[in-house]
């Protein structure tokens, strides 16, 4: 005597879910759906689903839904660079600071590279904000931190509330801007110099001269441990009392009182100008050019941009007008 089937659930209108009465009949319900399932099975798996008719006046897709299709990921809108350098009178120096940043293209394809000065050339860093939409992140070429750093640039991007901006800290110190002065001290002849003279603008903040002073302490390292001293443009030529930043000719007496008497001179500045000249005329011996569009300067300028997206939570702030953050 053969077992009876127990007969199927009872239908249900559309989205109503019925339970079953017993085990049987759910077991039936699960041998019918495999049945079904291996019935399809080929060698190679099962084969593609049939089509659904497409209802009249239905557009058909661009291509067929398969996996013969590349999925292509969805278009992201990547911040757009703002390099804010100084200014500078000097021609040479607009010059050097866009090939800088066609260095800073090549190396990152795709991403909107746009220049804003803080004086003195054209484009000014309000009038290039003002053009911009969306999001930005503010990079200085700068070499450290200041009085543009940290008053003259945030003032300029609080006045762009429509945009959604963020702050990248100076370019020094950074092992990499390390790495560009050596390559300009080498290409100056200066391979193996006794000693070095680190030349920059300076600043009346406090924060500048330890910035530079790291900065020394990075390039000495890549020479071996040779003497690297810090000397400011911006510093009084004859001195001053205990404590002032030393002017470029008084490094170079105080390395002569050592010994060394054609120390080279490493150039931190970005771009050419009048601090870059002044300083390069004082030297007795090798003097690099500025860092101009070396190439680790523009993988550092990258870095900087990457490190303020990746600040507190890894992306820009959506909202327009949100608050500047600085990393």
């Amino acid at each position: 005597m053969q077992a009876s089937t127990p007969p199927p659930p009872p239908a249900a209108p559309s989205g109503t879910a019925v339970p079953f009465d017993s085990t049987a009949q759910l077991m039936t319900e699960i041998s019918i759906q495999l049945g079904d399932r291996l019935s399809r099975v080929r060698l190679h798996g099962l084969p593609p689903r049939p089509r659904a008719a497409r209802p009249p006046g239905v557009p058909c897709p661009a291509g067929p839904p398969d996996a013969s299709r590349p999925v292509r990921p969805p278009v992201v809108s990547h911040p757009t660079l703002v390099a804010v350098a100084h200014g500078s009178r000097d021609p040479a120096a607009l010059r050097t600071v866009t090939a800088l940043l066609d260095r800073i293209r090549e190396l990152r394809p795709g991403l909107a590279v746009r220049l804003g000065h803080i004086e003195l050339n054209a484009p000014l860093l309000p009038d290039t904000l003002a053009e911009l939409d969306g999001r930005a992140v503010a990079v200085p070429l700068l070499l450290a931190r200041g009085l543009h750093a940290d008053h003259d640039i945030p003032a300029a991007l609080a006045d762009a509330p429509h945009l959604a901006t963020r702050l990248a800290r100076p370019l020094g110190p950074h092992p990499l801007l390390a790495e560009a002065l050596h390559a300009r001290l080498e290409e100056a002849g200066a391979r193996r110099p006794s000693a070095v003279v680190l030349a920059a603008a300076g600043s009346r903040a406090p924060a500048s001269a330890a910035d530079t002073a790291r900065t020394a302490r990075l390039l000495s390292d890549r020479l071996g441990g040779v003497p690297v001293l810090p000397a400011y443009a911006s510093a009084p030529a004859d001195g001053g009392p205990p404590g002032t930043p030393l002017s470029v000719p008084a490094a170079l007496r105080a390395l002569a009182a050592r010994g060394h008497r054609r120390p080279a001179l490493a150039s931190c500045f970005t771009a050419p100008g009048r601090f870059a000249a002044q300083c390069a005329a004082a030297a007795p011996g090798p003097a690099a050019a500025p860092l101009g569009d070396h190439p680790a300067l523009a993988r550092l300028v990258l870095h900087r941009y990457d490190q303020a997206l990746a600040a507190r939570g890894g992306c820009v702030q959506d909202s327009p007008g949100a608050a500047t953050v600085t990393v």
